[in-house]
């Protein structure tokens, strides 16, 4: 399995990650708790899709000069249609961050440094499944089989599943922590945890913590084998999902209060699933093109929001 990525391009790649991470962490609230509003979230959202552009048409521009226009476009399209299928199943993640800061009633000001660890754990994560996944490739073919047949079955369950919320409160690893650590009542803060009487305490913002970072590993597992339908290149694989990651923040801060209008698009995220499983799986007969997969993927998206649109558009929201 081949790849584009010479060491120096993966060097300036975690570099740049570092240095974002770093701006965002700053940008995004600082060290004071504050709630970060909408206008803000849409302009660091729209900051994270144009460097990504910016880099894809880098990458492009660089390929052309060095390997071919042909493989400049070739992975200039694997990565588009990469980051926008990771970024759009990002978007379930931020579905479940709702009913996990709804559930413990964290106050909007407090969220952004759970939700900064969170994507920080997300990235590790992800960079660690992406290298496995790129091995079990390379190593074992048929595993592409596999990764297409557990994403037709996430994707149904996803459809069977859309509209059931889970009880946080019978959450087995909740459970587990509330059984043996000492949770606080209250909030302290951002702090995770605090001393009394020199025993050491966890907030409910732990727990919190715990479940994000937890939501994070639970959707690596359906994303990561996504997009090794559209490449098996790990350089594309790694910078688009790591792209889509980076501006998960923004994101959730965008679409917070507006979550409710688009409730349908959990069907649409389904329907994405199964359509990549299924394009694994008749790969052997049939390649589909990838300008065809992010086509069939863009459709399924825009109509989703569309029919949410339309079908919650005389919803108000719940603060009002």
């Amino acid at each position: 399995m081949s790849s584009i990525g010479e060491p120096w391009m993966w060097a300036a790649f975690i570099a740049f990650v570092v240095a974002m991470i770093v701006v965002d962490m700053f940008a995004l609230g600082g060290n004071k708790p504050r709630k970060v509003g909408v206008k803000e979230a849409a302009a660091w959202s729209a900051l994270w899709f144009g460097l990504a552009l910016a880099f894809n048409a880098l990458l492009w521009w660089y390929l052309d000069g060095n390997v071919g226009r042909e493989i400049a476009n070739q992975k200039a399209m694997e990565f588009l249609t990469g980051y926008v299928i990771e970024k759009s199943l990002s978007v379930d993640n931020i579905f479940v961050f709702l009913l996990v800061f709804g559930y413990f009633a964290v106050p909007p000001e407090y969220q952004r440094r759970v939700l900064l660890y969170g994507v920080l754990g997300a990235i590790v994560m992800r960079a660690i499944m992406i290298l496995a996944g790129a091995w079990l490739v390379r190593e074992f073919s048929w595993v592409l089989y596999l990764f297409g047949a557990f994403l037709v079955v996430t994707g149904i369950r996803m459809l069977v599943m859309a509209e059931h919320e889970p009880d946080l409160a019978k959450n087995p690893m909740l459970r587990w922590l509330r059984g043996r650590l000492r949770i606080t009542d209250d909030y302290h803060g951002e702090k995770f945890s605090v001393m009394k009487d020199g025993v050491r305490w966890f907030t409910p913002m732990f727990l919190v913590l715990i479940l994000i970072e937890a939501t994070d590993l639970v959707f690596a597992v359906d994303s990561i084998p996504a997009i090794f339908a559209i490449t098996t290149d790990p350089f594309i694989v790694f910078t688009s999902n790591i792209f889509a990651i980076l501006g998960l923040r923004a994101l959730y801060f965008l679409l917070a209060d507006m979550a409710h209008r688009f409730h349908l698009l959990k069907y649409g995220l389904a329907m994405v699933l199964t359509f990549i499983g299924a394009k694994m799986l008749i790969a052997p007969w049939y390649h589909l093109p990838t300008a065809a997969s992010l086509a069939i993927v863009g459709i399924i998206l825009a109509s989703s929001i569309v029919a949410s649109l339309i079908a919650t558009r005389s919803d108000k929201p719940e603060n009002q």
